[in-house]
């Protein structure tokens, strides 16, 4: 047990080693695009994963980083910011949006919540292509500046001309995301989480109040949807309503099931995976929905605990081989 404890840490300090010394192996620029995008996915389907350990499932994941991608774009091109102060801030636009509904919302349960948060994802969207005016409609904001150059005592670290400097910032990012979401998940706030999931009638008779912790669930893992869609605008530079539509949040809760629920790591897998498997298949590009739906289909049906249960599935036809022979 405590070499199992003890090797946990080293592992994963060698792979965030490992992450960062990838640049000096890997010199393609759409490699790094697309490990820039697998760091947005895993950001997005770990903090939904936050909101599903109370039992919530929400439908509104794509609507929360519209608003914190036009947040961020709009604080940098209207009112000249700087996009190191607007990023938290397009965080806290997700996060207060989804303060003001969650109290309501979460108050329902099952189909009924996830239809609710539905709606909510439209009506976002919706405002982003209507709202003409600030946020250009259809056609959406273009030229929306890379990041400020990041100088620490009067040495250039960053200017986010190449796609390298996004690489690390997404991977900072990252890691400082699933730090605080797995601090969260480990504490007394955690556990209430998954006891309200569990039995919440119980959970509730024993001085636990759901309602609010549904609450800071909801809200929390809204606010790094937004900052997602904050670096998102800013990596892109050109964003436009539909980029954010309900299919995105229908993908990133594929991420979440394929990968499973039931471990902090299964939606790490689940982005990986399915941000790779449509660039290995770049010529069936409008294939990509119906290659999500038959890698769902195969989870549920032959790993209903996602890919994180796929070690046990092998170890099982292993033992069973050697019982039968």
């Amino acid at each position: 047990m405590n070499r199992r404890k003890l090797s946990t840490p080293i592992s994963c300090g060698t792979l965030i080693i490992i992450l960062f010394l990838m640049p000096l192996f890997i010199t393609g620029q759409y490699t790094f695009h697309i490990l820039i995008m697998v760091g947005i996915n895993i950001v997005l389907a770990c903090s939904l994963r936050l909101i599903a350990t109370t039992g919530q499932f929400s439908l509104c994941h794509g609507g929360m980083t519209s608003v914190g991608a036009y947040t961020s774009a709009l604080l940098v091109t209207k009112l000249g910011l700087s996009s190191w102060v607007a990023l938290p801030l397009a965080g806290l636009m997700a996060m207060s949006i989804a303060l003001i509904v969650a109290y309501p919302f979460t108050r329902l349960k099952g189909i009924y919540f996830a239809m609710v948060t539905v709606f909510l994802g439209e009506v976002i969207s919706l405002t982003a292509e209507q709202w003409r005016s600030l946020t250009g409609g259809v056609a959406g904001i273009i030229d929306i500046p890379h990041p400020n150059p990041v100088i620490i005592f009067g040495l250039l670290i960053a200017d986010f001309s190449s796609k390298v400097d996004f690489y690390y910032f997404i991977l900072i990012l990252v890691l400082v995301t699933l730090l605080i979401l797995y601090a969260i998940e480990s504490s007394p706030i955690g556990m209430s989480f998954l006891s309200i999931k569990q039995e919440e009638y119980l959970a509730e008779s024993v001085g636990i109040n759901s309602t609010k912790f549904k609450v800071i669930a909801f809200s929390t893992g809204a606010f790094f949807a937004g900052i997602a869609g904050a670096f998102y605008s800013h990596f892109v530079t050109a964003i436009t309503a539909d980029t954010f539509g309900f299919f995105l949040s229908i993908y990133v809760a594929i991420y979440m099931i394929v990968g499973g629920t039931s471990m902090f790591y299964g939606p790490i897998l689940g982005a990986i995976v399915l941000t790779a498997v449509p660039e290995l298949a770049r010529g069936l590009k409008e294939f990509v929905p119906f290659v999500f739906a038959g890698v769902l289909m195969i989870i549920i049906f032959f790993l209903p605990e996602g890919l994180v249960g796929l070690p046990r599935l092998l170890i099982k036809i292993r033992k069973d081989r050697y019982s039968n022979a």
